[in-house]
């Protein structure tokens, strides 16, 4: 059972390590197997499919960069202090997910198994906003009449990867920034009233 699950970790650290190598490349099972230097059998016996190789390589990034731990503070945290903790969680883990993320997100219009593995982590990350957004309202600091859905529709548009790349990779921004003015933006759009950050 170990010699398993050290090839299954050995399957997935070579699947990262070649979609951080060359973002929007396809890669294929073959291309795992021999970078993992096992079969494609090998490969196939952890992984039925690409789609799943890749969801469980999303999963894996979460569970060695300690995404659990990361989220702390934002799950024991309520109301604004919330929002405010997960933001920052996300906004300091978005680069370490940007290699993986930027190779997939390149990949999805044409690849189902690659836009399946990103959109399973991205409503993974929905459900972050969504919680905040509930201790928002809880808390009596959600914004009158804006509704808990649009309010998660927003937050977690705010927050995507997507914008961080257009304000950190092509505008210069550095994460102080980017994390201080996400914290404004959104309290600005959802809460009640405006709160300096």
């Amino acid at each position: 059972m170990a010699d398993a699950s050290i090839t299954r970790t050995r399957i997935l650290n070579a699947c990262r390590a070649l979609l951080e190598s060359d973002a929007g490349a396809v890669t294929r099972m073959s291309d795992v197997a021999k970078a993992a230097g096992v079969s494609r059998q090998a490969v196939y016996l952890h992984f039925k499919t690409r789609a799943e190789l890749l969801i469980a390589l999303t999963r894996h990034i979460d569970e060695v960069e300690h995404v659990e731990e990361r989220l702390v503070a934002s799950r024991s945290a309520t109301g604004l202090e919330r929002l405010d903790a997960y933001i920052e969680a996300w906004g300091a883990y978005i680069p370490v997910i940007y290699p993986v993320g930027q190779a997939l997100m390149a990949m999805a219009p044409t690849d189902d198994a690659a836009r399946l593995a990103w959109d399973d982590r991205m409503n993974a990350m929905r459900q972050g906003c969504e919680a905040a957004v509930k201790a928002l309202a809880m808390a009596g600091r959600l914004r009158a009449g804006l509704g808990e859905k649009p309010a998660t529709d927003m937050l977690w548009t705010l927050l995507s990867v997507r914008n961080w790349e257009s304000l950190v990779q092509d505008c210069g921004w550095d994460q102080t920034r980017y994390i201080k003015d996400m914290k404004a933006l959104s309290r600005a759009y959802l809460c009640a009233e405006i709160i300096d950050a």
